[in-house]
């Protein structure tokens, strides 16, 4: 029976679980028997509050250095009886940084292929809001969630210290892997690897169990028929806020996200309460298109004052960008980025939702639809139904769901 490890590599915050549990997940679908042997979730039962503290990572701390050995031992042994027996895939997920570490994983799989798989992602936003959540971590419960930042933030620190890049000098097989766009960024040594194409497949796959994607709600610039601006919602627009909490009161919502304006907030509000242990995190990225000079008017008033303009967006709604602001064809980066920040910070959970707004909401649809250009800014996009969407490199879903009259 072909048997494969996959160790995983990367510093922390990078997505190494997420990918580790993804790989799981693909392989899994595959047929294969697979299994995550994570490090920090043997550390957390073994030591507890103990390994939150950020100087139980400090490169001079040699307690800290012979229990985290350890722990890599114990784990790296459970995965090779894994191996063993019927068990095909083993993965190391920890961040494996020092040549050292990785030559003593060698030694003790003699025998077994091994891949390792290195997990980058520089986007310092994202790193920031990365952090954030792992101060959430069981290891930080005697700490503030202000201490647990500083905490995770130094013990990074502490890591990049030790940190060696994978070489191909030193190793045989490996693929760099961006994890912010699922993009391999450089593969070696991969033609013999067991497993790889169907590896390579799950590396780049966007992977989302369910993703609620929900324009905000009724706003008084809807009702105005003004483009642009930060109107509140109107009293309907609440009640369809409050429908949507009622249609997700029983259904998981760990991650949600919102753009920064006023209107996305409030349709959030409800589900809040429904959900107070969700976390909800406004990206830039998902903020409605910049109408420019155009802001807060109506396409009456755009009519009349600027006919040409007019004229020039009747022409190309996809191409066309509005004087000082931006158009569709803009919007492209910056959705897909916010689009992609939003997946990775969700992680593995169950589900999420997206409150965004019309042109937000068609450039991600356009991602799974395919439609042509100058269709995208004819998608259909209610404030009284939502989309879900599941993406696997084994399953597409997009279906529209109605949650009010």
């Amino acid at each position: 029976m072909t048997k494969l490890c996959i160790i995983m590599i990367g510093l922390p915050a990078r997505g190494k679980s997420l990918m580790a549990e993804r790989l799981r997940e693909g392989l899994s679908a595959d047929g294969l028997q697979v299994c995550v042997f994570n490090n920090g979730n043997l550390r957390r039962a073994s030591l507890g509050y103990m390994s939150g503290a950020a100087s139980f990572y400090h490169p001079d701390n040699e307690e800290g250095r012979m229990l985290r050995e350890k722990i890599a031992s114990d784990n790296m042994q459970l995965a090779r009886e894994f191996l063993q027996g019927n068990g095909q895939v083993a993965i190391l997920d920890a961040t494996n940084g020092s040549r050292t570490r990785r030559a003593f994983l060698e030694k003790e799989l003699a025998g077994i292929p091994v891949l390792y798989v290195e997990c980058v992602n520089d986007d310092a936003e994202l790193l920031e809001l990365s952090v954030k959540r792992k101060a959430r971590l069981p290891e930080f419960g005697g700490m503030t969630r202000g201490e647990a930042v500083r905490s995770f933030s130094q013990r990074i620190e502490y890591y990049e210290r030790i940190f060696v890049p994978l070489s191909r000098d030193n190793e045989k097989s490996y693929v760099r892997v961006g994890t912010l766009d699922n993009r391999i960024l450089e593969e070696y040594g991969c033609d013999s690897v067991p497993f790889y194409i169907q590896i390579r497949d799950i590396l780049v796959s966007d992977w989302i169990r369910n993703m609620f994607l929900v324009r905000h709600s009724q706003s008084q610039y809807n009702v105005d028929g003004r483009i642009g601006g930060d109107s509140p919602l109107t009293p309907r627009g609440v009640r369809q806020a409050e429908a949507l909490a009622r249609h997700f009161k029983d259904i998981s919502i760990p991650y949600i996200f919102t753009s920064t304006s006023l209107r996305s907030g409030m349709t959030a509000a409800p589900l809040l309460e429904e959900h107070p242990d969700s976390q909800v995190i406004a990206l830039r990225e998902l903020d409605e298109i910049n109408a420019g000079i155009c802001d807060s008017m109506t396409y009456d008033e755009i009519r009349e004052k600027m006919p040409e303009e007019y004229a020039a967006r009747a022409r190309n709604k996809y191409d066309y960008i509005y004087p000082g602001g931006e158009g569709y064809v803009t919007l492209k980066y910056r959705v897909a980025m916010g689009f992609r920040k939003a997946l990775f910070l969700s992680g593995a959970a169950p589900g999420m939702l997206v409150i965004g707004h019309q042109a937000i909401n068609r450039m991600i649809l356009s991602l799974f639809m395919y439609r042509p250009n100058d269709a995208v800014p004819y998608i259909y996009v209610p404030q009284d139904e939502f989309f879900h969407i599941v993406a696997t490199h084994r399953k597409k879903l997009l279906e529209l769901v109605r949650f009010t009259g």
